[in-house]
């Protein structure tokens, strides 16, 4: 790589044909924190701002060329995991991980889109715990998706403390737990422990119905890793740069629910 040349970072995730999330609001993130783009598509969906439509995924022949496609060309900085809907999906891409070992392993455990659809069958919960979740540098899950990982209720900060924990349990290197789900008044509260310091991140709750917001966090944190960010302050700089997409988002379809402006959210050089 040149002096010139930008780090690399890979998506796992699924297509979102409605370019608001997966591994459209990936890419576009990697690019304003002049990162270079990988994919790997781990599922189809048809979706737009109202909903999932229908998911095919691929076989994971296929998806596996991907991922040997990439590792085998570029120097990948890190990878950020986003939807992989099923057990083989899972067990293929910790494979893959296990032999390649990159540096940086972001995982968001996509279960539930934002419109409600289920996005992660029941059987491939396991294969999270045991398989991912020690991978992963950081997972970022929302609060609906850790209460299936953890199997308990969620409804205050101390139950988000003893979740995270929990989390750290299983293997996951740090938790970025986030609070958009939590009802803490007119805040947002995300909540970053590794098991030997926690942090807060707290923002203005805004009154709008937004799309794509968990993927992006996730691959501005992946692209701050790339950049020489300390893994704290790459979740502060990632929620930063999500609360300022949001506040300048837009709605491009034909509901009310808006999707990140990364032009107005892209970082300064």
């Amino acid at each position: 790589m040149s002096p010139t040349t930008p780090a690399s970072a890979l998506t796992i995730a699924g297509s979102d044909s409605g370019g608001g999330a997966g591994i459209q609001a990936d890419l576009k993130a990697f690019a304003a924190h002049r990162v270079h783009g990988l994919s790997a598509i781990a599922a189809l969906t048809a979706q737009n701002t109202r909903g999932v439509t229908a998911v095919h995924v691929p076989p994971v022949a296929f998806l596996r060329a991907q991922l040997d496609a990439c590792f085998d060309d570029f120097d990948i900085h890190a990878v950020k995991l986003g939807m992989l809907a099923n057990a083989e999906v899972i067990h293929t891409v910790a494979d893959v991980l296990e032999q390649r070992r990159p540096a940086h392993v972001v995982l968001d455990p996509v279960m539930v889109a934002t419109s409600g659809a289920r996005l992660l069958e029941d059987s491939a919960l396991q294969a999270m715990r045991e398989r991912l979740i020690p991978l992963a540098t950081l997972i970022t899950p929302n609060t609906p998706e850790a209460e299936l990982l953890v199997g308990r209720a969620i409804g205050s900060a101390d139950q988000a403390e003893h979740a995270a924990a929990a989390l750290l349990e299983m293997g996951a290197g740090a938790v970025l737990l986030k609070g958009g789900h939590l009802h803490e008044g007119n805040r947002v509260i995300d909540r970053y422990f590794d098991g030997v310091s926690s942090e807060e991140f707290i923002h203005a709750r805004l009154p709008l119905d937004a799309h794509g917001t968990g993927c992006t966090l996730a691959s501005a944190i992946a692209a701050q890793l790339c950049n020489g960010l300390s893994l704290a302050n790459a979740c502060e700089a990632g929620i930063d740069y999500v609360a300022r997409g949001l506040q300048q988002g837009y709605a491009p379809g034909r509901s009310e629910v808006r999707v990140l402006d990364h032009f107005g959210a892209a970082p300064h050089a």
